[in-house]
């Protein structure tokens, strides 16, 4: 104790050291004013804890340097020096009463005895020090660290309370198919389906085999996250089957990558892409092994009328391509190459019925099979009878090949003009082959293949081609 008091007077002595009120909003300080005294907190507890409430400092942690202004006191609760250059002292039991916030003296607590004044020699009450107004208190605009420390504690609290009740409101929202129930729009985008009954249609066909599907363990993915120091922060481990479903269709249609589904569905990155080629291979599975070749007498019995000049025609076939990586290998370069395009595409062959029904699709190939070639090696050839015909491109120099009858725009003749009936002829074969191109251009509007198609789909490209082309009978309205 006697160190400490040593410290005191030798700063004091030295003029290093300067006395500053911890009163919020009180600016004094002895380096500026040398006719205030500053006054250490009493040592009683209880008086202690009163000066701390009166001057709103209730959590403040006191120091040595901890002390009020004689301005916040009343001439009556100061003593004077008791020796010329002296210290002037605070009256046993005196409570700091003047404060900016107060503007008057605070009136005495009940229970408390009111200090009398102490009237001079000359019978007038003693007037207060000089330099001892309220007016002349100067409270400046700056803030001393005594008030941030007030308006620090405030403002954490009403931090606290916001952050409170922003997570009170906060509504956890999961995506799923019920997100889109009144969103005729949003299912079109995201599935392709037309709508959501046809979406729920297409569910309700599928359901019942759905339980069948063989499921990976997802064993490999646990060890794997295991051995990473990065936690992974999706909450969900799996998905209800038709969230499935429609993951799988915001991937093909739309174009999703695994990353984007992982986050809309919280999930794990490598579950949606287990998720996906799962969904791939079940649907491949399930919607091929449905025989969609319809019979000759059941395409004349839904003919249209526009072809009436063509009774007979049983499938309309047209050709689809899809751009692929180039290969590193330059002989795999060169079968991928389309002889029409300098560039590396798959092709696949689709067969349409009149009334707009798809009712054949190929597996893919390598880009440099000419059409010919393509409708030999798809095998439609022997589904084909002689009763039968089938509308095709020019490309397709089929009529040897086949058993029925080929409708398929003629060529221009080594004469320089065409004849009035060839025209004729070449002008409704291409009206009629329309309905084809319009199957077509609903596949393509998958998103998934509107970009180059990596290396590392090639073993599930063909599975998601044959179930892209089979959706478009569940998925839009009649052409």
């Amino acid at each position: 104790m006697t160190a400490r008091k040593d410290k005191v007077i030798f700063q004091k002595q030295t003029k290093q050291y300067h006395e500053h009120c911890c009163v919020p909003q009180c600016t004094a300080s002895s380096k500026y004013n040398g006719l205030l005294s500053f006054h250490g907190f009493p040592s009683h507890p209880e008086l202690r804890r009163r000066w701390l409430v009166t001057i709103r400092r209730d959590k403040l942690k006191l120091t040595l340097h901890s002390k009020v202004c004689s301005l916040h006191f009343t001439p009556d609760q100061l003593l004077q020096p008791k020796a010329a250059g002296g210290r002037r002292m605070v009256k046993r039991g005196a409570v700091p009463v003047l404060f900016p916030w107060s503007q008057s003296v605070q009136p005495p607590r009940a229970g408390q005895r009111e200090p009398e004044r102490r009237p001079d020699p000359d019978g007038r009450a003693a007037d207060p020090p000089v330099g001892f107004s309220l007016l002349d208190h100067d409270y400046c605009s700056v803030p001393e660290p005594a008030d941030l420390d007030t308006a620090g504690n405030e403002n954490e609290t009403l931090k606290e309370e916001i952050k409170k009740q922003v997570e009170e409101l906060k509504i956890p929202s999961s995506f799923g198919l019920q997100r889109f129930v009144g969103s005729d729009d949003d299912i079109r985008f995201y599935t392709r389906f037309e709508s959501y009954r046809l979406f729920l249609m297409f569910w309700r066909l599928i359901e019942p085999s759905v339980h069948k599907m063989i499921r990976s363990s997802g064993a490999a993915e646990e060890s794997s996250e295991a051995g990473t120091a990065v936690r992974s922060t999706h909450t969900k481990d799996s998905l209800q089957p038709i969230d499935e479903l429609l993951l799988f269709q915001m991937y093909l249609a739309a174009g999703l990558q695994e990353g984007d589904l992982a986050n809309r569905f919280q999930i794990h990155p490598s579950t949606a892409s287990r998720i996906i080629c799962l969904w791939a291979g079940y649907l491949y599975s399930l919607l091929g092994s449905l025989c969609i070749w319809i019979d000759a007498d059941a395409i004349r019995a839904q003919l249209p009328e526009d072809f009436r000049d063509f009774p007979d025609t049983q499938v309309i076939v047209g050709c689809s391509e899809l751009r692929c990586q180039t290969p590193a290998s330059a002989l795999l370069h060169t079968d991928m190459s389309s002889k029409s395009k300098s560039q590396c595409v798959m092709r696949g062959l689709m067969g349409v019925a009149p009334h707009g029904a798809v009712t054949f699709v190929s597996s893919l190939y390598e880009g440099s099979v000419s059409d010919t070639e393509l409708f030999l090696r798809s095998g439609l050839a022997d589904r084909l009878t002689e009763d039968m015909a089938v509308m095709v491109d020019k490309g397709f120099l089929i009529s040897g090949c086949v058993k029925c009858k080929v409708y398929c725009p003629p060529f221009l003749s080594p004469k320089p003009q065409m004849a009035s009936q060839n025209v004729l002829q070449a002008q409704k074969v291409a009206r009629l082959r329309v309905h084809v191109e319009r199957v077509t251009r609903r596949v393509k509007e998958n998103k998934l293949f509107d970009s180059v198609i990596p290396s590392s789909m090639a073993g599930n490209i063909n599975k998601l081609f044959t179930v892209a082309c089979l959706l478009v009978n569940y998925q839009n309205k009649p052409l």
